[in-house]
């Protein structure tokens, strides 16, 4: 009888150690993975989903653990991500403390809200129809984390709210003698500059261009007000601008009407709203391109025409 006792008592020891030894030993995953645990998901459930992705390879004894402890009550959906070799017992804590995996999206300077949307739209994450409205230059181009199952129109609220952030900061700590009389008009010109240059170093310099045109009545002549007129911001123009469209008859045309456009014409980013806010303290009135990815700056109509032909002579 004492030795059934001992021998049972052995076989105990022997499996308890074995299992203790299964839940914290490396696991079979070798690439990491995400897995999606629905809500509602049983221990069964996700053991046989995790499983199936790899990540365990002992379904029972997850269910096993789970239970035990009292751990499968407290599992919570999302997607998570596991890393190689992670245990089972890793693996447990994990889908038990809501450590979800955060993905990303990014919204590039200057993108209009049709573009935004468009990236959302094919999001296969994001779920939901967007409804949230916005207009062109209430969106915060920025890179935005968010968890499988956020909605589309989340994304949009945090971009707005972003938006007015760093638009208010801007407009409170903006150089003094501006030609502007509120916040939507910096953002208007904020876009301006977007969509003129790139180059860090310059948008300050370019809004200075403009910040002086509008001191001296001067029409502001950029491009890109010309392009948004054709396009609604809705699709790339695919062609050169021509000198046709020049004379196009919207407000958003500054060949043709003095001042701001209407409205921005893109979604402006941090630089270019602050460089929009503290312009350079210059007296350049006209900018070209330069032909190696910056622009040449001048000061009278001479200088700038000069700098037009040298652009021409390296587009030949």
């Amino acid at each position: 009888m004492k030795k059934a006792l001992f021998f049972a008592l052995s076989l105990s020891l022997i499996a308890f150690l074995q299992i203790r030894k299964w839940v914290v030993e490396s696991g079979p995953l070798s690439d990491s993975v995400t897995v999606i645990v629905p809500k509602g998901a049983t221990s069964g459930m996700v053991a046989a989903v995790l499983a199936q992705a790899g990540v365990i390879d002992k379904p029972w004894l997850f269910r096993a653990v789970g239970r035990l402890n009292g751990l499968d009550k407290r599992i919570r959906a999302g997607e998570y991500e596991f890393t190689p070799r992670m245990s089972l017992s890793e693996t447990l804590q994990k889908v038990t403390s809501g450590e979800v995996y955060y993905r990303k999206i990014t919204f590039a300077e200057g993108m209009t809200v049709a573009q935004f949307v468009a990236l959302l739209e094919e999001n296969p994450v994001l779920s939901g129809e967007i409804s949230e409205p916005a207009k062109e230059g209430e969106l915060l181009p920025e890179t935005y984390s968010f968890t499988y199952g956020d909605s589309k129109n989340s994304i949009i609220v945090r971009a707005k709210r972003a938006m007015v952030k760093v638009l208010t900061e801007e407009w409170e700590k903006r150089a003094a003698a501006l030609p502007l009389k509120s916040p939507q008009e910096l953002l208007v010109l904020a876009s301006l500059v977007e969509k003129e240059t790139g180059v860090e170093a310059e948008r300050s310099q370019v809004a200075s261009v403009f910040i002086n045109r509008l001191k001296k009545g001067m029409k502001l002549q950029t491009d890109p007000t010309v392009i948004y007129a054709l396009t609604k911001g809705e699709r790339e123009l695919g062609r050169p601008l021509l000198k046709k469209d020049l004379g196009t008859d919207s407000p958003y045309n500054t060949y043709k009407y003095y001042g701001l456009p209407p409205a921005p014409i893109c979604n402006p980013g941090v630089e270019a709203i602050t460089a929009a806010a503290h312009p350079a303290d210059t007296d350049y009135l006209y900018f070209v391109a330069s032909g190696d990815g910056g622009h040449n700056f001048a000061t009278s109509l001479n200088d700038h025409n000069r700098n037009v032909k040298v652009w021409r002579r390296k587009n030949k």
